[in-house]
């Protein structure tokens, strides 16, 4: 879903599409290992859900008709799958009803089963993703980012080498919709370029492709937009916090969590003194 977007109740996909969401799961083989390797599972339920929705890319739906489907879809594999390879676990999803037991619970799934509907719904753009992490005792454990159309997962379990920088300046990914106020002001402060595109998901994986150097977000977000991106962006060895430099926080009975920034170390402390010096200076 979009980054600022409330959790709402999607309506499900026609009985045809949903017959055939439950006869593809059913028919999956399990990679090897996934009883008890929480990565593999991630990357397998983001990588089948991607495929599910590439499926219903190509049936003829359009704008709301194609995003509500797609959340819905997605939602239905990656929910049968988690029920299926780990039933003592909770879920906590954008697409479903926010079950409080995951609050006493030591186990808990992250999930944004479509994040940027509005990209998916423009075909043939590829800056949407597919978002499946782990919870667990106090902080992410696993993760997975699968970005379908550009037919790659990327996972906490084989995370992505992040190569040097090959820009001359930094490049900041923005979302296309909604940038923070603040980041022309950041942009000329560090000498950054500003990179626009959907889908958070996109964004950080942005930075461990070099495509950007950093993904800087102020404005509302939910724990689903940024547990699975940065889980497999730790796992890179890039700096993951609040925009302003504070830890995040996963698993909280409030789900809001509405900034972020995902960087290369080296720009961590810069960005993040910028942000805070301007929260400080323009209290909520």
């Amino acid at each position: 879903m979009s980054e600022a977007t409330p959790p709402l109740q999607r309506p499900i996909v026609d009985g045809l599409r949903r017959e055939s969401v439950r006869e593809s799961v059913r028919l999956m083989t399990a990679p090897d290992d996934v009883a008890t390797d929480d990565h593999k599972l991630a990357a397998w339920a983001a990588t089948t859900a991607g495929e599910t929705l590439l499926e219903l890319r190509t049936q003829g739906l359009e704008g709301k008709q194609l995003k509500d489907a797609g959340d819905a879809a997605a939602h239905g594999v990656i929910m049968r799958l988690l029920a299926e390879h780990r039933p003592d676990d909770a879920v906590l999803s954008e697409e479903g009803k926010d079950d409080k037991v995951r609050l006493t619970s030591s186990r808990v799934w992250i999930v944004d089963p479509l994040d940027g509907t509005r990209e998916y719904s423009e075909p043939p753009r590829d800056d949407w993703a597919v978002h499946v992490a782990l919870w667990q005792d106090g902080d992410l454990v696993a993760g997975a980012v699968a970005q379908p159309a550009l037919c790659a997962t990327f996972s906490s379990g084989e995370p992505p080498a992040v190569p040097p920088s090959t820009a001359s300046r930094p490049r900041i990914a923005v979302s296309r919709t909604r940038p923070p106020e603040f980041v022309e002001a950041l942009a000329a402060e560090i000498d950054a370029v500003l990179v626009p595109m959907g889908s958070a998901g996109a964004k950080v994986i942005s930075v461990a492709r070099d495509i950007s150097d950093a993904y800087v977000h102020a404005g509302g977000q939910y724990e689903w937009d940024s547990a699975a991106p940065v889980a497999v962006a730790r796992a890179a060895g890039l700096h993951t916090s609040r925009a302003d430099g504070t830890p995040l926080k996963y698993n909280q009975e409030d789900v809001l969590l509405p900034d972020l920034l995902v960087c290369r170390p080296e720009l961590a402390e810069r960005i993040s003194r910028f942000v805070a010096a301007h929260f400080a200076a323009n209290p909520a």
